[in-house]
């Protein structure tokens, strides 16, 4: 059954991966974007939160705003308040002089989202497994939220929904994650969005 989705899904897939491969040939602004856009979905909807970075990018606040001007144009985006903060400071971190050094910065570091986790402040493995992915870097991550998670227990790759995630059991999971992918014949990235399709119902970021 697995399969069979999978390969009724196998072209949009491939497409989507693919433009996330192309936006880090693409500026620092769009590349911090989607940054923003992994530190707004903890507990909040992936659409609303694109939303969200969609307005700030037009009006300019993205890249200039104070936390309590972007705060007013965060809609349905959870814990709102500390969010818009997080937006600040991560801007903060990746400004050398008055321009965005993003991707400059992450070139130089062999492991991105370690160093993600540990120097920016509201991304955890999750959240940095995310950007990693949507930014063609997600060969051999797995973005453990809930659909994943959910249909890892389906799948009986794991017996339960762990009640939190730290560290030490973020790594395990994804090991099984990606043994399960392989053992499928079903890239991981890929797999991670039949998972996520499943439950949302559409291939989206």
């Amino acid at each position: 059954m697995l399969k069979n989705t999978y390969a009724s899904k196998k072209r949009d897939i491939e497409e989507r991966l693919e433009e996330f491969k192309d936006s880090w040939t693409r500026d620092d602004k769009h590349i911090f974007g989607e940054l923003v856009f992994c530190l707004f979905t903890p507990q909040s909807k992936a659409r609303s939160c694109w939303h969200a970075v969609e307005k700030l990018k037009e009006n300019g606040l993205l890249y200039t705003g104070r936390a309590e001007d972007i705060v007013k144009w965060m809609g349905a985006v959870r814990f709102n308040k500390n969010k818009s903060q997080y937006v600040v400071d991560a801007r903060k971190l990746f400004t050398l002089g008055e321009q965005l050094v993003v991707k400059e910065t992450l070139e130089q570091v062999d492991d991105k989202r370690s160093w993600l986790v540990h120097n920016v402040k509201g991304l955890g493995l999750k959240e940095a497994s995310h950007f990693l992915r949507n930014v063609g870097f997600g060969d051999n991550i797995a973005i453990l939220d809930r659909h994943i998670l959910k249909n890892m227990v389906k799948y009986g790759v794991i017996q339960e929904i762990p009640k939190s995630l730290t560290e030490k059991k973020y790594l395990e999971i994804e090991e099984k994650f990606i043994e399960f992918a392989k053992s499928q014949d079903i890239p991981p990235a890929h797999l991670d969005l039949v998972f996520w399709s499943e439950e949302a119902g559409e291939i989206f970021k």
